[in-house]
């Protein structure tokens, strides 16, 4: 999931990363680089920056982190605070990430880079999402972190962004949904089955999985032989997706239990 998102952060970095006036001598060795030397701001910020550019995320973040502890009262410590947790979110390392850029929050939560600081966290969130098959706690943690970049700042560009990232979260958590049920229905064990489909339909209707949650339920009503709401569910597929294979599949199944309902009203 990273590499299409990084397109926007890069964005960010692209304004963000205004070197002072002074500009650092050539770069001194790795280890030189990171162990504490006192230095003036305008120094240790340009090479924190000089090694961003270069793609040394880890080393960037401790010479921004440098930065914010020589000289607290700077005004380049809060744009060092904030660039250091964009370097350990290029370097992967999202925990630090969320951990620095929620720290700059509590510090500043009026600054003007506050948007992105907290779309900065929800996308460290996203990029952990796992498969379906794994646990989603991530994933609810990246909802509740995009969810906020939009009820915070709802006309953002981030804000238009973590809405686009929602769709794929909800998609995902219905996946996940979906995983559970057919494990159920695998297994005959059709009331749970029953209950995780139900929970796409209600809570996840506008996602791709829905079609699929309709006739799964449909089959799962008809196993425990409730078919007055396998028909309605059935109906309603077919009022909302009458050309897909999931609603033939449904129909099929119905036309042995009386047929289906045109209305389609749960």
């Amino acid at each position: 999931m990273r590499i299409q998102y990084r397109s926007a952060a890069m964005l960010f970095a692209a304004a963000a990363l205004v070197p002072l006036a002074a500009c650092s001598g050539p770069s001194a060795q790795t280890r030189a680089d990171t162990q504490y030397v006192a230095r003036d701001v305008s120094s240790l910020y340009n090479l924190a920056k000089d090694r961003l550019d270069r793609n040394q995320y880890g080393i960037a973040a401790v010479l921004f982190a440098e930065v914010e502890r020589q000289h607290p009262y700077s005004p380049w410590a809060r744009r060092a605070q904030l660039m250091g947790a964009f370097s350990h979110y290029l370097a992967r390392d999202y925990q630090e990430s969320i951990q620095t850029a929620q720290r700059f929050l509590s510090i500043h939560p009026g600054n003007r880079d506050a948007p992105y600081a907290y779309y900065l966290i929800a996308l460290s969130y996203y990029e952990q999402i796992s498969p379906v098959t794994r646990d989603q706690a991530v994933t609810l943690q990246a909802r509740q972190a995009l969810g906020e970049v939009v009820r915070r700042y709802p006309e953002s560009a981030y804000a238009a962004d973590a809405r686009l990232k929602l769709d794929l979260v909800n998609d995902h958590l219905a996946g996940k949904e979906m995983e559970i049920g057919r494990f159920y229905q695998r297994r005959r064990q059709w009331l749970a089955s029953t209950i995780r489909f139900r929970n796409v339909v209600d809570d996840y209707e506008t996602t791709t999985h829905a079609p699929e949650a309709l006739m799964r339920l449909t089959e799962s009503y008809l196993a425990l032989g409730i078919v007055e709401e396998a028909r309605r569910a059935a109906a309603v597929l077919g009022a909302n997706y009458p050309n897909t294979q999931w609603y033939r599949r449904a129909y099929e199944l119905m036309q042995r239990h009386g047929g289906v309902e045109t209305a389609g009203t749960n």
